[in-house]
């Protein structure tokens, strides 16, 4: 039987894709569309080649999927015809999803139940699933959660200072994101160090337009900084990560905002985007450095949150941290928020290697601090597709 999979994470405006054989790793067929419910929504995929197409004005995940079905892969009939199950990342499942699952009307129910808690997400990953279903009548699918990996936490890591019965009665809780990337750089690490991964202790910051950081203890999430809802944490992109939540009574009371200008500022104008006044995109933050005030304050924010988080962490490693990894779009390329990081980490004996820094971008990978580094830093690529296709295919039993 085929281990073909089809990967799909649909986003709140955008849905990507990819086929993966679950037992290589290959990927046949990659794509994003983007700007979906707007003017201009497109997608773009790579298969023989890069291509992009216009999907019409106010396209939404249904007509993203239809062209991806009528068009992309119909172009490709023996890779429509092996595929074999369709995996989906879930941003959040909530307590109820401690693992992957096959996604039945009480999975399906749940993740409508974890919406509350990402209400940009979930009912969009719930389109795709229908969507799929759809077009795909005859195969199986499967949820992979963000969520899922963190469910290893301790209550000292998970529960919040406020009265216990929001937890109880609410589940307001720490739940975090990203675990899926986190659980495949926990594998390489093992790999590389060949060490079982139930002995793999590692900080792994992935870091992205949304970013976390995760202490990994023994192979298993111990403490992680996005919360509740992905907000909480590191600087990101537009999102503020960690304020004293009195600030939220002040916009409010004192300065007029309402509650959706207040949500929309801290989700959507905050982060790099609010710092600069400029931008979200950490090139400009990288590339001006020094020479333009607001690119040097955001990165400044950005490297402070960030190595203050890895050195917290530390503490839940009792006596013993293999490595610290940097993974996402902005951990695998960008070399000086990587050294500017870890020279904040000077006290843990930490000693960057500048030429290995700067060749790891682009795909390059490998170990960036020098011998003589009493812990070494990790630059390795994620591969979050292939952690989904390969619970789908299991699963799935392909």
């Amino acid at each position: 039987m085929s281990k073909l999979v089809l990967v799909l994470n649909c986003g709140s405006s955008s849905l990507k894709f990819a086929v993966v054989d679950a037992e290589t790793g290959a990927e046949h067929l990659s794509g994003l569309a983007e700007c979906l419910h707007l003017p201009e929504a497109r997608i773009k995929w790579k298969l023989d080649g890069k291509h992009e197409a216009q999907l019409g004005n106010g396209a939404a995940h249904e007509e993203a999927l239809a062209f991806m079905v009528e068009t992309i892969l119909a172009s490709k009939p023996e890779l429509k015809a092996n595929l074999g199950a369709i995996g989906h990342r879930i941003v959040h499942g909530g307590e109820q999803f401690t693992q992957s699952a096959l996604i039945t009307d009480d999975v399906l129910k749940g993740i409508q139940d974890a919406a509350t808690f990402a209400p940009l997400h979930n009912p969009a990953h719930i389109i795709g699933i229908e969507a799929a279903k759809h077009n795909f009548p005859e195969l199986q699918n499967v949820a992979v959660f963000d969520t899922a990996f963190h469910q290893t936490m301790p209550e000292e890591s998970f529960l919040y200072a406020l009265p216990y019965k929001l937890y109880k009665e609410h589940g307001i809780r720490r739940y975090g994101m990203h675990g899926t990337s986190h659980l495949f750089i926990t594998r390489e690490v093992a790999g590389l160090l060949n060490k079982p991964v139930e002995e793999v202790n590692i900080i792994n910051c992935h870091l992205g337009n949304g970013a976390s950081v995760c202490a990994i203890k023994n192979g298993q999430s111990v403490d992680t900084s996005m919360g509740l809802t992905p907000l909480e944490g590191l600087v990101m992109g537009t999102r503020c990560g960690d304020i004293d939540p009195a600030i939220v009574f002040h916009l409010h009371d004192a300065l007029g905002y309402s509650v959706e200008e207040i949500n929309n500022m801290l989700t959507k104008e905050s982060g790099l985007a609010g710092l600069t006044e400029v931008t979200s995109d950490c090139r400009f933050v990288e590339d001006n450095y020094g020479e333009k005030e607001e690119a040097t304050r955001a990165m400044d924010v950005f490297c402070h949150r960030l190595a203050k988080y890895v050195a917290g962490y530390t503490a839940s490693m009792e006596g013993r941290l293999d490595a610290i990894t940097f993974t996402g779009g902005i951990g695998e390329n960008s070399g000086p928020i990587r050294e500017m990081v870890l020279n904040r980490l000077g006290i843990f004996g930490i000693e960057v290697d500048g030429e290995a820094n700067l060749k790891a971008r682009f795909g390059g990978e490998g170990t960036i601090t020098t011998a003589n580094s009493r812990i070494p830093a990790m630059v390795i690529s994620t591969n979050e597709e292939l952690v989904i296709a390969e619970d789908t295919a299991r699963l799935a039993g392909l």
